[in-house]
């Protein structure tokens, strides 16, 4: 049974924790390729590992973006737990992926320090609503355990960041100057923020109006991996971060989609079987680009 107390706790404060809510068993494939996608934490820090130098500049280098080298990783970002755990909090079953990005992080590496923040300029050309069909959900997923020394998110409810106006939209501590920046005294925020510590296959989902923000990395020769993924209502259309066209001829994408399911197409717009875009045409064509897919749903749904 679901426990409805998580959409109440996300639909309320803007976000919820929720521990170890995928199994070592449901993350242990992706896990199991975790050298094809970062170096370890000892391949980095004994600097045996010749993509280390890629890591040392900004926080963001450390970001890897779908379709990823591991098709595991792939699809752990549409796991069907993770997807039923979308529908269950935007209250819808039409939805689509707007991002998924595996960010790896090395203690020592770079400063992963952040403001509190929203991330919406990023991701919606407008702005979020408040209303429940228009919900953008974010999700970090953690793939290994995250303790306060590894720099888990810090996060703040809404209930003291409701009034805040759309721009500014970071606020440093102290203040700060820019067109988008808050020039005030903003401590108040930082002693309102909860740590998101948690273990592995954790799973934080929060809101693009949900102020939280990155923290450094302590402990000796650490490491963290995690995954983040937006999904949104496929109607809400302004927020749609990337266009997966341009990534669809990759071959790490054809890798994918030859493993997918129709629902987890269906979170890129695939069409779902039934949709009268297939017919005799669109089937032979997509039996043709993708030879390894399975079309018997498709094709048995227009007979």
């Amino acid at each position: 049974m679901w426990d409805e107390g998580v959409v109440e706790e996300w639909r309320a404060r803007g976000f919820v924790v929720l521990p170890g809510f995928l199994s070592g068993e449901e993350l242990a494939p992706a896990i199991g390729e975790l050298g094809r996608m970062f170096p370890t934490a000892e391949g980095f820090h004994d600097g045996t590992d010749e993509r280390r130098g890629r890591y040392v500049e900004d926080e963001f280098d450390g970001i890897d973006v779908f379709p990823f080298g591991s098709t595991e990783f792939s699809l752990l970002a549409v796991h069907p737990r993770i997807v039923e755990l979308a529908e269950k909090l935007l209250g819808r079953t039409e939805l689509r992926l707007s991002s998924a990005e595996a960010w790896a992080k090395y203690t020592g590496a770079t400063s992963y320090e952040q403001e509190l923040h929203r991330d919406y300029l990023n991701q919606t050309i407008l702005v979020p609503s408040t209303e429940d069909r228009y919900q953008q959900l974010e999700l970090f997923v953690f793939l290994g355990d995250v303790p306060e020394e590894l720099g888990p998110p810090h996060l703040v409810a809404y209930e003291h960041t409701a009034e805040l106006p759309m721009k500014p939209n970071f606020y440093p501590r102290s203040g700060g100057s820019g067109d988008f920046v808050s020039t005030e005294d903003n401590a108040r925020l930082y002693d309102a923020e909860e740590s998101g510590s948690a273990p592995a296959g954790t799973v934080i989902a929060f809101n693009t109006r949900t102020f939280h923000r990155g923290t450094g990395l302590r402990k000796p020769r650490g490491a963290r991996y995690s995954m983040q993924l937006i999904y949104r209502p496929a109607e809400a259309d302004w927020g749609q971060r990337v266009g997966w066209a341009a990534r669809s001829h990759e071959p790490a994408w054809y890798e994918f989609v030859h493993r997918a399911t129709p629902r987890q197409l269906e979170l890129f717009g695939f069409p779902p079987p039934g949709h009268p875009f297939w017919n005799d045409e669109t089937l032979t064509g997509i039996s043709q680009r993708y030879p390894e897919l399975d079309t018997t749903p498709w094709q048995t749904a227009a007979e």
